[in-house]
């Protein structure tokens, strides 16, 4: 059985790692959106 101090450090670990997948999605929607604007940009009208 895990100590309480255990589970306490896998949970913080698991909430950090759930923010840092949170801001890469950010990122990669973020550079989605400009690159489909930029071809939209680019069609011929």
């Amino acid at each position: 059985m895990a100590s309480p101090r255990e589970i306490r450090r896998r949970i913080r670990s698991v909430r950090n790692m759930a923010q840092i997948t949170r801001a890469m999605e950010m990122v990669s929607a973020a550079k989605m959106r400009r690159a489909q604007q930029r071809v939209l940009a680019s069609r011929p009208y």
